[in-house]
């Protein structure tokens, strides 16, 4: 893959997590659940703790995606860290999905009688059905990289 076009997708991971983090910290002013809240308890409402602390995994997998790239870059696609980062992506992805899950079912069963959660629930569900996606990804990724890492080793045995 051409250098150029590598440095582009590295910028894109940071600028999706740079546009990540601005939603992350102005959000939970304007959302409605945390609308008549001071500063203090909005930030420290467990809903709202929770997105914070399922958001520390999408980091640690959009972190592996930019190393990946790296490695990529360096002629390293088939070297056993880039199968070691993509096996991280995964594990990342999936408890991503889970822990999309959890929200949504804690937002459907403890939702008051007056709240709609039909957007929060079609968000929930499209985020896990991406991360799947993104685990398969990786997944096919990683038992196709590894098969070509070993016959790269053996071959040089």
């Amino acid at each position: 893959m051409k250098r150029t076009a590598l440095t582009l997708l590295q910028a894109v991971i940071v600028l999706i997590s740079l546009v990540v983090l601005a939603m992350l910290i102005r959000f939970p002013l304007t959302e409605g659940r945390a609308a008549n809240l001071d500063l203090f308890s909005i930030y420290t409402d467990p809903f709202i703790l929770y997105g914070y602390a399922t958001s520390i995994v999408f980091f640690a997998a959009l972190y592996q995606a930019f190393k990946l790239l790296g490695y990529i870059g360096r002629d390293q696609t088939y070297s056993s860290n880039a199968v070691g980062t993509l096996k991280r992506i995964k594990y990342c992805t999936i408890l991503l999905s889970a822990l999309m899950v959890i929200a949504g079912l804690y937002i459907k069963i403890f939702h008051h009688k007056e709240d709609d959660p039909a957007g929060f629930l079609a968000v929930c569900i499209a985020v896990t059905l991406v991360c799947i996606a993104a685990a398969a990804t990786a997944a096919t990724f990683e038992k196709k990289w590894k098969h070509a890492t070993q016959m790269r080793d053996t071959h040089f045995l």
